[in-house]
């Protein structure tokens, strides 16, 4: 059920605490963009669980039949991994659709790669991405997935900068994560809203839901872009009122 989530202005705001990394430690593409108040988890293990276990549950399925996956999508799983979502992808898109799978994983992208050629997918695309810059063709897509994967995202404004334009017109972003601190492999589902909406983007559908064991997010684009300088960074998730 669509749920209408309002994002009031205190979810917004710049504080010193921002700016606590150095800038030199950060990637030179993302030094334009503010800094996130959040820590970032470490990059998970690709084997979220087996495939099996998420299949009895109907994990993809379920994700699949709220974001609208049809013959000839065009679609990007990006943080693919070994493939759980992919290869599911590519069988609901059909042979007149196309699935792009992208990582900063060569190792877990290689696997992928031999998994796709195994089971001749040929609907597949592999490409690697960047951590700030998910490396997507502009106008290009339906629907971008970013599976249990968003709360390893050290760069969230730049990354989600770079992702808008690759959207095709109607096409939409769709998350699925728990709702546990960043550092904790989650992310507060406020704090998730409030950085896609500093970036232009607009909450369509909000559920939780105990077969993907988290909830399920759904974002479109709002209007254009701001520019990377009038992005304000979000605040502190405590600081924000809980979801209904």
């Amino acid at each position: 059920m669509v749920r209408s989530l309002v994002l009031a202005c205190a979810l917004i705001g710049a504080t010193a605490s921002c700016g606590d990394a150095q800038e030199g430690s950060r990637s030179p593409g993302a030094q334009e963009f503010p800094h996130a108040y959040r820590p970032v988890s470490s990059l998970g293990s690709n084997a979220f669980s087996t495939e099996q276990i998420r299949d009895d549950r109907r994990e993809a399925q379920s994700v699949m039949e709220l974001a609208a996956i049809r013959p000839g999508m065009t679609v990007a799983d990006i943080g693919a991994g070994e493939g759980y979502y992919t290869v599911r992808l590519s069988n609901r898109v059909g042979e007149t659709g196309r699935v792009l799978a992208q990582d900063i994983d060569e190792d877990a992208l290689r696997r992928l790669g031999n998994r796709v050629e195994s089971e001749r997918l040929d609907n597949i695309s592999i490409k690697l991405g960047a951590p700030d810059d998910p490396g997507l063709p502009p106008r290009s897509f339906d629907r971008i997935f970013l599976v249990h994967m968003y709360h390893e995202v050290a760069e969230p404004y730049a990354f989600l900068w770079r992702l808008f334009p690759a959207l095709n017109e109607g096409g939409q972003v769709i998350v699925v994560d728990t709702a546990r601190p960043t550092n904790e492999h989650g992310i507060d589902p406020q704090l998730l809203f409030c950085e896609f909406a500093q970036v232009g983007f607009r909450l369509v559908n909000f559920e939780r839901k105990p077969e993907i064991l988290g909830y399920y997010a759904q974002f479109e684009a709002a209007g254009p872009r701001p520019q990377p300088g009038e992005i304000e960074p979000c605040s502190k998730p405590e600081d924000t009122e809980a979801v209904p």
